[in-house]
């Protein structure tokens, strides 16, 4: 009789019908600033902003939470946008030969302007051309008085704009200065105003008697209408407000009457040109105030916020928008000297490159209140910051989502050295707190030793001259004084109100968080991880020279200790146990540990045994031995022979690797050399309360997986701590045993080390068992380590470390691991019932679910595109099944891989439609939307719109855009090594990206 070892899994429906419970995949919301913004638009009566962008995409914003994406099936420009008035429609030209649109208020005609100097007519909403009624450039001519023709065409259409009070009479401005009032009823010419200087822009003075024309000699003019004459040839008054010196053109211009009898007069550009002609400006004047927006990138368009109700007298605008090419900025024009409004969403996520980023979820309320404040602090410690009152001025739509149920936070590292913490609670990403690094050290940019001086904030900078008044706006800012300040790595203990942030050269920097101002002196302590190595010359940057003095820092974060590691290399991992009041961090020559509560880094050495299970080596001798080889091999130059392994379990894994076959589904791994130069980097750091020494005796642990396969577990002796036994270990410093230490077969690189109780769960966060908000883990079962390195996921039994099971992901797959998590997944159908997941996002993009310990594969999701370096290198996971990742320098994808967590737009918008006809906004019938998120009115059945889901994976309105990201911290060898992948390897393994192609995204603009 035969006897089967392996029986073939079949399709299990109880299972099946968990995973549907637990598993599903969606791209919910995108957050931050849209890439490449090229045109912008207002509905005053919806109070909707709608943002085009260069990838063809197009958005529409609202009141927080309210927001809308759509995305042309052909990548091209949005050069224009117009609202259809009180209608979420909106025509879209991307051709080039189109030079101005106007789209009359009575919304039947849309106007447009050529560079041919001809003007056409298109009915709405079918957008068919008038026949014989378009305005050629000829007839024109035909009215102009002989001595204006001098044989000079009158240049491209620059300008249309409907007259305030008389439907049916439009403004038509030529590029060569010839303005004309034309009658669309009568279809003649009424009065034409024959400018010389060029024309760029036009605006009516809203009563109708007079407009505003901007020229390209930086200068505008006040031009009366009046009856009787048809041709006016001089202007009422011509003014040129930074000159006498030849000055840029003024490209925009708007003029608003208030209630004082002053107007409100907004321009950009006509900077004097030798002087500042490369500033990107924008001007406000009214009366005697006169202000000088300076940005740092240039100007898109502009609009104000203003009363547009016929039957008020004045604009009294409230509000300046202005979208620049890599921020949105709001001016407050109600509140003296007119500051500006922070955006509730929009920010500027890369107003320095994103290095690292790190999600933490569950926020306790008391660190929530203590960061919100302190972040509020910073934009009034100052006196000379302007803050406004009023509200968010896009308040239009009803966000109809619920609150949420907690508070989560998405904290980035920058490339300048500072931390940004972002609530990412819901759809709206809202900035909550900033933190700076630089002010803990020396920097060649050093105005003072005072970081709270507002001569150090580039915000609050006064006039640099007298004239122009400048100042500088926005906080977009792509310059970092020092590129060793760029944060690599952060831990945050939400607990304890630790934070732990590392740095491109080797700072790691312990803060607390405290609700005063503090001048205090920062304690710095050193580690040579390469003490008494002969040989080795450090050739690169230079270690960051700490402030000797006592130092200010405003409320919030406060450097506690800085620890500096030597050579100054980047940290490449980090992690924080607040509980023992230690923090470990890696960098590609060994790792330290640092009990930041006694400031001491290591023990005294001790006599240590050789061997890789030695139980008395010190921390510091430990690291030395592991490491010389690898250092002298990169000093010599010569190659290192290949150790046989001398653990038991390394035995065992090479007896089963002789004896296994390799099965036909199977791809035959290599094993990577020893010789690569990166083999020493560390890869992850993991603080574990488990059993190491024996079976009976758990206590603090240090895990660390380095770049060649290696994985260290060093035995902890903490003081204060209470081991197995129930024994309290007395003062004294820190001690640390190496315990195990495992090589990996094939040396592929250590991802992501975690360590599961005796039923197999993560063990809880530190203090979270302490304090009761977590169940306390199993001690009374055997425990285990679950190892991820780039080719497979392993899980080894403690303490012996023998192999319990096993996934090769890289063999089965053809992939690598590049990020790894642990989720938690809830059921939609039972409250109680939820699983612990293990997500690995690899080389292809793709997601793949597995069950904890057991690996078994659960699903796998298509989410980034594998070309996507930079977006792969950037996804974080959050612990309810959520992730982000860089769709462009400035916007992350947000995703949820849960069938029960997501966030996701759910709005809507009380639409009047005075045209009855077929929308422009096409809805995909499986976007999701359910009947209940539509709220139509009362009056109008139709008028209702919610926003979709986007349901296609891999479609993005930026998906296919080139960007470049900075993620020096993140982006490794082996990236680069995939992206270059021969044709054949990218089509195999992209081969279901046709079929998405075929899906079509939740809105399309016809």
């Amino acid at each position: 009789m035969m006897k089967f070892r392996f029986r073939r899994q079949g399709n299990d429906p109880q299972r099946d019908k968990i995973k549907q419970e637990l598993f599903a995949f969606n791209k919910t919301v995108e957050h931050g600033f849209p890439h490449q913004p090229s045109a912008l638009n207002f509905d005053p009566q919806l109070q909707l902003m709608a943002i085009g962008s260069k990838s063809g995409a197009v958005k529409i914003y609202g009141a927080p939470g309210v927001e809308f994406t759509g995305l042309h099936k052909d990548t091209a420009a949005v050069t224009q946008i117009h609202f259809l008035q009180g209608q979420v429609r909106q025509n879209h030209f991307l051709t080039s030969r189109v030079t101005v649109l106007l789209l009359l208020r009575s919304c039947d005609l849309l106007c447009v302007g050529t560079e041919g100097g001809g003007v056409h007519f298109l009915d709405l909403p079918c957008l068919s051309l008038r026949e014989n009624q378009s305005l050629l450039l000829d007839q024109v001519m035909q009215s102009m008085p002989e001595d204006y023709r001098c044989g000079k065409s009158l240049g491209p259409v620059e300008s249309l704009q409907e007259h305030p009070q008389l439907p049916g009479k439009i403004l038509i401005g030529y590029s060569r200065g010839l303005v004309v009032l034309w009658d669309l009823s009568s279809r003649n010419a009424e009065h034409l105003f024959l400018g010389k200087q060029q024309l760029e822009s036009l605006v009516w003075e809203r009563s109708g008697s007079s407009f505003i024309s901007s020229h390209s000699d930086g200068g505008y003019s006040v031009w009366a209408v009046a009856s009787g004459n048809p041709y006016t040839h001089q202007p009422v008054s011509s003014t040129i407000p930074y000159g006498p010196f030849p000055c840029k053109a003024i490209n925009k211009i708007l003029w608003r009457t208030t209630r004082s009898g002053c107007p409100v007069v907004v321009y950009s550009g006509g900077m004097p040109r030798a002087s500042y002609g490369d500033r990107h400006c924008v001007s406000i004047q009214q009366d005697k105030q006169h202000v000088t927006l300076d940005f740092t990138s240039r100007v898109i368009d502009f609009f104000t916020v203003h009363t547009t109700d016929p039957e008020h007298e004045y604009d009294d605008p409230s509000a300046l928008v202005v979208l620049l090419e890599e921020e949105l900025v709001v001016i407050d024009l109600l509140t003296p000297g007119w500051p500006s409004i922070p955006p509730p969403y929009l920010a500027p996520l890369h107003s320095s490159a994103i290095t690292t980023s790190c999600h933490i979820d569950r926020v306790p309320a008391k660190l929530w209140d203590r960061l919100a404040i302190a972040g509020k602090s910073q934009g009034t410690h100052s006196p000379h910051r302007l803050s406004s009152s009023l509200s968010w001025p896009i308040c239009g739509g009803k966000n109809l989502a619920p609150p949420p149920k907690q508070q989560d936070l998405l904290l980035t590292g920058h490339e300048d050295g500072t931390v940004r913490f972002w609530d990412v609670s819901g759809v709206a990403l809202t900035p909550v707190y900033k933190l700076s690094t630089a002010h803990v050290f020396h920097t060649d940019c050093d105005l003072n030793d005072d970081p709270l001086d507002p001569r150090n904030d580039p915000d609050t900078q006064q006039e640099e001259e007298e004239w122009p008044p400048f100042r500088k706006v926005g906080c977009f800012d792509p310059y970092s004084d020092d590129p060793r300040l760029g944060i690599q790595k952060i831990s945050l203990c939400k607990y304890s109100c630790r934070l732990v942030v590392a740095g491109t050269a080797g700072q790691v920097i312990v803060l607390g968080l405290s609700d005063e101002r503090s001048d205090h002196m920062i304690d710095v302590s050193t580690v040579d991880l390469l003490q008494d190595l002969e040989g080795f010359t450090w050739k690169g940057h230079d270690r960051l020279e700490a402030r000797a003095n006592p130092t200010p820092f405003p409320p919030g974060f406060q450097p506690l200790v800085l620890v500096q590691a030597l050579p100054p290399a980047s940290v490449t991992a980090v992690t924080l146990h607040a509980e023992w009041n230690m923090v470990a961090f890696g960098t590609s020559h060994g790792f330290g540990l640092f009990d930041y509560h006694r400031c001491t880094l290591h023990p005294n050495d001790s006599l240590a045994m050789e061997g890789p299970l030695s139980r008395v080596k010190s921390l510091k001798k430990s690291l030395r031995q592991s490491f010389r080889r690898i250092r002298k091999s990169r000093v010599s130059g010569k190659k290192r022979p290949l150790t046989t392994p001398t653990s038991k379990v390394q035995e065992a894994n090479a007896a089963l690797a002789d004896q296994e076959e390799v099965a036909p589904v199977q791809r035959r791994i290599e094993p990577r050399s020893a010789d690569d130069s990166l083999s020493g980097v560390v890869r992850c750091l993991c603080f574990a309360d488990t059993y190491l020494r024996d079976g009976t005796h758990h206590g603090p642990t240090l895990w660390a997986g380095t770049n060649s396969g290696s994985v260290y577990a060093y035995a902890l002796e903490v003081p204060g701590v209470c081991v197995g036994s129930g024994r309290v270990l007395g003062e004294g410093s820190v001690e640390a045993v190496l315990g195990k230490e495992i090589q990996l077969m094939h040396r592929a690189p250590v991802v992501s080390i975690a360590v599961l109780d005796g039923r197999g769960k993560p063990l809880p966060e530190p203090y979270q068992a302490s304090l009761d908000l977590a169940t306390a883990p199993d001690m009374s079962n055997t425990h285990s380590v679950l190892i991820a390195s780039e080719e497979q996921l392993k899980v080894f039994s403690l303490p012996k470390v023998s192999a319990k099971t096993k996934f090769k992901l890289t063999a089965h797959e053809g992939c690598r691991v590049r990020r790894v998590a642990m989720v938690t997944m809830y059921s939609t159908a039972q409250e109680d019932y939820c699983e612990n997941t293990l997500v690995c996002l690899t080389n292809l993009g793709d997601l793949h679910l597995f069950t904890v310990p057991a690996l078994r594969p659960q699903v796998r999701y298509e989410c980034i595109r594998k070309e996507d370096i930079s977006g792969i290198a950037s996804c974080v996971f959050t612990k309810s099944g959520q992730g982000f990742y860089l769709i462009s320098p400035s916007e992350y994808e947000r995703f949820s891989m849960s069938a029960k967590v997501t966030t996701e737009p759910l709005c809507s918008v009380q639409l009047d439609r005075p045209l009855e006809s077929q929308s422009r906004l096409i809805y995909h019938t499986h976007t999701g939307l359910s009947p209940k998120s539509i709220k139509p009115s009362p009056e109008d059945p139709q008028s209702g719109l919610s926003s979709p889901l986007l349901s296609s994976p891999l479609d993005s309105p930026l998906s296919m855009a080139d960007i470049s990201l900075d993620t020096t911290g993140d982006l490794t060898v082996e990236d680069v090594r995939d992206y270059l992948a021969t044709v054949d390897e990218a089509e195999n393994n992209l081969r279901n990206i046709t079929e998405e192609e075929a899906h079509s995204p939740g809105i399309l603009i016809n």
